[in-house]
């Protein structure tokens, strides 16, 4: 995995494709590869959609080896939505693939003059873009299907929907899982419409006649990976419950926490969180013919995805995940479990990011466009999107933007990005999270719900302050030295209980690449990476003020256990004091 794709969109006649070598960015992979590229070559004052930006593809460090939970991908790109540096994530099939071929990272940069849309396909033979207009505004799922009918069932797909064409901010880029359905998706920071201003549609990846990629040494690296899934299967986060439930499991959790957003974040319980948990998520799946336990690509061992049918028994979307769930389910007061998989299905084919969207029809709701609990409501307003109304624009371009065009004063964002579906004055470690990453508002930049809810890795007091700075610090470090190696984030419960098992990750990557890394190491990387992502930031014009949460978080007590935040903004100022 020693090759970058270079993809310029601005050459004529036709896009130009360069093969380059790793110049300047040896030993690095996934979140530490997009965010270097983008920090390295992109203006931090450009325009997110102008030629200046980049999006960079990139599978992490383990990614195509053996190495169980490795297929996760980064997307970096400076992001439309928060204004700064962005690493979006996502599962399936393309990152395992990308890295057997031997790629460390797609660069598309440039941008065309005119509107024709292009398909890139890459297999062992090289790389190719063609024009392919006839793919204009379809839907990520009828897209994979013409792609599916042109290059058979082996391949794996990038793609954007019309939402991406349209480039709004609310926009995801989705990869295809083991079924080859676009369900995987990098979601947030409206990275969808970053991809569609370059003018790509999609990206085909067909590795046939590759082979897993070689550790340096194989016996070595075998053991170590079979220490780690033992370790994955041992714990009870990921052993046991999130195979069982996926992760929707945390509704009946945290909605018993009362740190569970509902009605736009009014209160911390929402009376009909039973009727949407992942316990009868599961059991509806099964009963209907679905998949309650399911991986989103080759090699995982947790298995939190499933496949969800309708009421006649016939697929309608992934199994919707605790996310999605909370946010056009309690977020919004709806507590139809079939509603809210056929948003997620919308939302999947539209191509647009299911936080964003949830927290956005949250805030329509709160400016009185529609009623909390209106299901059918919030589905005419994701259709609206797709159909590129003004309206539709105004909810695709995410929650900020709706909020300032209704005139909502109450909108749950943090540098323009909408909280996830953890209440930060009742989870008080997630909310410094929120507060202070460089990603805007995102959950698994620094997951101290981990600790605070679940006390995995020790417990912090998820209604007091103290600790809550030190437990976000050490975990967005931690995040996004994990973010660089393909592993998917969920191995942390396991990594955080059990020394065995974070040494049987580092034996993993030192016997796959002949390196003496220690647990150092992997601490200062984290800490390269953010101070990358930050000092991007500051340069594109951000301050401390942005890292803070709404006020209203800070006002306003939160039911059941009437507490606000109480984090100072100079405790804030010190999360990244080391």
């Amino acid at each position: 995995m020693d090759k970058i794709i270079r993809i310029n969109m601005s050459k004529e006649p036709a896009p130009e494709i360069k093969i380059t070598d790793m110049k300047g960015y040896e030993g690095l992979g996934g979140r530490g590869l997009t965010s270097a590229i983008v920090f390295k070559e992109v203006p931090p004052l450009c325009h997110p959609l102008s030629s200046e930006n980049k999006l960079v593809i990139a599978p992490g460090l383990l990614s195509g080896t053996m190495a169980a939970m490795s297929g996760r991908i980064s997307v970096g790109y400076k992001s439309p939505l928060t204004g700064g540096i962005k690493e979006a994530n996502a599962g399936g099939q393309p990152s395992q693939m990308l890295a057997r071929l031997g790629y460390a990272a797609i660069v598309i940069e440039g941008k065309l003059k005119g509107e024709d849309l292009y398909r890139v396909f890459i297999n062992k033979d090289g790389v190719k873009i063609e024009k392919d207009n006839s793919l204009k505004m379809l839907g990520n799922y009828e897209t994979v299907e013409r792609m599916k009918r042109e290059y058979g069932q082996k391949i794996s797909c990038i793609s954007i929907g019309p939402a991406g064409e349209m480039r709004l901010a609310g926009s995801s880029i989705a990869c295809t899982n083991t079924e080859l359905r676009p369900t995987r998706h990098a979601g947030r920071g409206g990275v969808g419409a970053v991809m569609g201003s370059k003018g790509v549609k999609v990206i085909v990846i067909d590795d046939e006649g590759t082979n897993m990629r070689e550790p340096k040494d194989r016996e070595r690296f075998r053991q170590a990976n079979a220490k780690f899934i033992e370790g994955l299967r041992r714990h009870p986060v990921t052993g046991e419950a999130l195979p069982a439930y996926g992760t929707n499991v945390l509704t009946n959790i945290l909605n018993e926490a009362g740190g569970y957003p509902t009605y736009n974040f009014r209160e911390g319980r929402f009376t009909g969180a039973a009727k949407i948990s992942g316990e009868t998520e599961a059991a509806l799946e099964t009963e209907r013919g679905g998949v309650a336990t399911h991986g989103c690509h080759r090699g995982c061992v947790i298995r939190c995805s499933g496949i969800f049918h309708d009421k006649d028994g016939r697929y309608l979307t992934k199994q919707p995940e605790y996310e999605t769930v909370w946010a056009h389910g309690g977020n919004c007061g709806i507590d139809d479990i079939d509603k809210i998989a056929m948003l997620d299905f919308l939302d999947d084919d539209i191509g647009l990011d299911t936080i964003e969207m949830g927290v956005t029809v949250g805030v329509a709701m709160e400016a009185g466009l529609i009623k909390f609990g209106d299901a059918d409501g919030a589905i005419e307003l994701i259709k609206e999107v797709k159909k590129g109304t003004p309206l539709g624009r105004i909810i695709g371009s995410g929650a900020l933007v709706t909020g300032r065009i209704f005139g909502v004063d109450k909108v749950p964002v943090v540098k323009g990005q909408a909280l996830p579906a953890y209440d930060p004055r009742a989870v008080h470690g997630i909310g410094v999270t929120y507060a202070t990453s460089p990603m805007g508002a995102d959950h698994t930049a620094g997951y101290a719900v981990a600790t605070n809810i679940l006390k995995v890795g020790g417990f912090v007091d998820p209604l007091k302050p103290e600790g809550q700075i030190e437990l976000s610090r050490n975990l967005q470090i931690a995040t996004a030295a994990i973010d660089s190696t393909g592993m998917c984030l969920f191995i942390a419960f396991a990594v955080l209980d059990q020394p065995e098992t974070f040494e049987a990750l580092l034996e993993m990557l030192n016997a796959f690449y002949g390196l003496k890394l220690t647990g150092d190491d992997v601490v200062n990387l984290g800490k390269n990476i953010l101070t990358m992502e930050r000092t991007f930031n500051r340069l594109a014009g951000f301050t401390k003020e942005q890292d803070r949460l709404p006020n209203f978080f800070k006002k306003e007590p939160l039911p059941p256990h009437n507490v606000t935040f109480n984090v100072t903004n100079e405790e804030l100022d010190q999360v990244f004091n080391w």
